[in-house]
């Protein structure tokens, strides 16, 4: 995961105007609370996060497995030393936002847990992750190509928690007043190439230890673009998005 997004720093320009429009989702739920929020964490926000946090007179840290997307975060940069220990300070920030920046994590209860220790007694955490139903067909048609051409498959793209999971989760984790809302976002795209240009640059591809390491049979993809579903001669993705409110207690 660490080298996905050390890599995918250097591209990051060419998939800002939708990791801002994402993470603007999360903005919207941080203005609809009249509470004031002095102390920010940006928590994986790739550059879309702390500056708007920084325009609502915040002051911000931003944290990142990846040294280079914390560099270019625009908040104060802080390198994790690791997913299962963040080593964040306790009860240092009023509010964090975690815009897609928790799915790649293998403890996501303790990823929670150490995100809730981290803020102030009545601080609200933010969070949005992707949910069962994105990206289902692009895993059902890899699936299908790649059992039809090899007679076996192997995890090419990323389990995804259930809607319903998410607001338990969070109350294991600690939070009061926890909610898990659901938005769903389609995409169009003039190849797959271009959705697969876009992972690549936001620094979402593969990053399963279980992956196949072998090149892929060379047929696999042309099978599996031509399962995908088409709009209008482009082809339609579904981006399924929990939004995940809480509240330190």
């Amino acid at each position: 995961m660490v080298k996905h997004r050390n890599r995918a720093a250097r591209r990051l320009a060419s998939v800002q105007s939708i990791l801002e429009d994402l993470a603007e989702r999360l903005l919207d739920r941080l203005d609809d609370t009249t509470r004031p929020f002095s102390r920010a964490l940006d928590f994986g926000g790739r550059g879309a996060v702390a500056p708007a946090l920084a325009a609502r007179g915040m002051l911000v840290d931003s944290a990142d497995f990846s040294p280079a997307m914390a560099a270019q975060a625009g908040g104060c940069p802080i390198t994790l030393p690791g997913t299962a220990d963040f080593s964040l300070p306790p009860e240092t920030y009023d509010v964090i936002l975690a815009p897609f920046s928790l799915h790649f994590l293998d403890d996501l209860p303790g990823a929670l847990i150490q995100l809730r220790r981290a803020l102030k007694p009545g601080g609200l955490l933010l969070a949005s992750l992707p949910v069962l139903g994105t990206l289902h067909e692009l895993r059902l048609a890899l699936l299908e190509a790649e059992e039809h051409l090899t007679g076996k498959v192997s995890p090419r793209v990323s389990p995804f928690p259930e809607l319903r999971d998410c607001a338990g989760l969070m109350q294991r984790a600690g939070f009061v007043h926890p909610v898990a809302d659901l938005e769903e976002l389609n995409f169009l795209y003039a190849s797959p190439l271009a959705l697969l240009h876009e992972l690549r640059d936001a620094g979402e591809t593969n990053a399963l230890a279980g992956r196949s390491r072998k090149i892929p049979p060379r047929a696999l993809f042309p099978a599996t673009v031509a399962a995908l579903p088409q709009v209008e001669g482009r082809m339609a993705v579904k981006l399924c998005m929990a939004v995940l409110t809480g509240w330190a207690s």
